[in-house]
């Protein structure tokens, strides 16, 4: 059955409340002075991020080239990091627990659409990654998904689903490979 999208009703639905469009353009403003701070200013971002509402614990390592859509939006737990050129597409709420890895150039997605409407409305499921995990290299976290604590998403990986604890991902789409097991 094919039906027609109606792009005109999705442009004119408010998908964002006057308060937050503005803080959009404040962090729009700013974040020039997060993307060119040297490399080794994590405190320095940490403040930024703190500044605009993200829930930042401590020694968090984000690196300058990292994709921080709205801080406000944003919890990371202390000893964590966020990877360089990762991208924290946070339209919804993005728990990171701690110590946990985001490697460079991953994709954690917060925002899609329902595409059974035709209006194509935006939706924001949050996304939790839960303490000790490691989302590697280039992998994708799909809106909705809980990364297990402990669990590992395999470099490139695309997790569009739960990932349980303690469990290591790979491929498209990501399936258990293995256990994580911590050699003591």
């Amino acid at each position: 059955m094919n039906s027609n999208l109606d792009i005109r009703r999705n442009r004119k639905s408010q998908k964002y409340s006057p308060k937050e469009l503005f803080a959009r353009i404040l962090w729009g403003l700013a974040q020039p002075f997060f993307k060119y701070s040297p490399r080794t200013f994590f405190g320095w971002r940490r403040f930024l991020l703190r500044l605009f509402g993200a829930t930042v614990g401590r020694q968090v390592n984000i690196y300058n080239s990292a994709v921080i859509y709205m801080p406000w939006n944003l919890e990371i737990g202390d000893w964590s990091a966020i990877g360089e050129h990762a991208c924290v597409y946070n339209l919804g709420k993005i728990a990171i627990g701690e110590k946990v890895t985001i490697s460079q150039r991953a994709h954690l997605c917060a925002g899609t659409h329902d595409y059974t409407d035709p209006s194509m409305p935006l939706l924001k499921p949050p996304v939790e990654i839960r303490d000790q995990a490691w989302v590697a290299a280039d992998a994708f976290v799909g809106p909705g998904v809980v990364i297990g604590q402990g669990a590992v998403v395999g470099a490139r990986a695309v997790a569009v689903k739960d990932v349980e604890p303690w469990s290591v991902v790979a491929g498209n789409p990501a399936v258990v490979i293995k256990k994580r097991i911590i050699k003591r």
